[in-house]
């Protein structure tokens, strides 16, 4: 599953409609509504404050596996 289809089924699964999100977002819903099938990109900004929005990590979001591991110095 691509990334802007788990930000389409978090906003439905909090039963939000595309003009809510797309208000919150500050953008159109014409616009949102590409964004939600990938015809338009996603800020990172925005995909942020989705994540904080529907309580989800951006992990989840992104397709990363649980506890990950990455580089630390």
């Amino acid at each position: 599953m691509k990334f802007y289809e788990r930000l389409r089924q978090a906003r439905e699964d909090s039963d939000l409609s595309q003009t809510q999100v797309a208000e919150f977002l500050q953008t159109s819903q014409s616009y949102f509504s590409k964004q939600e099938l990938g015809k338009k990109p996603f800020r990172v900004d925005q995909v942020a404050k989705l994540c904080e929005y529907y309580h989800i990590s951006a992990d989840y979001i992104l397709g990363l596996p649980k506890g990950m591991k990455w580089p630390r110095d």
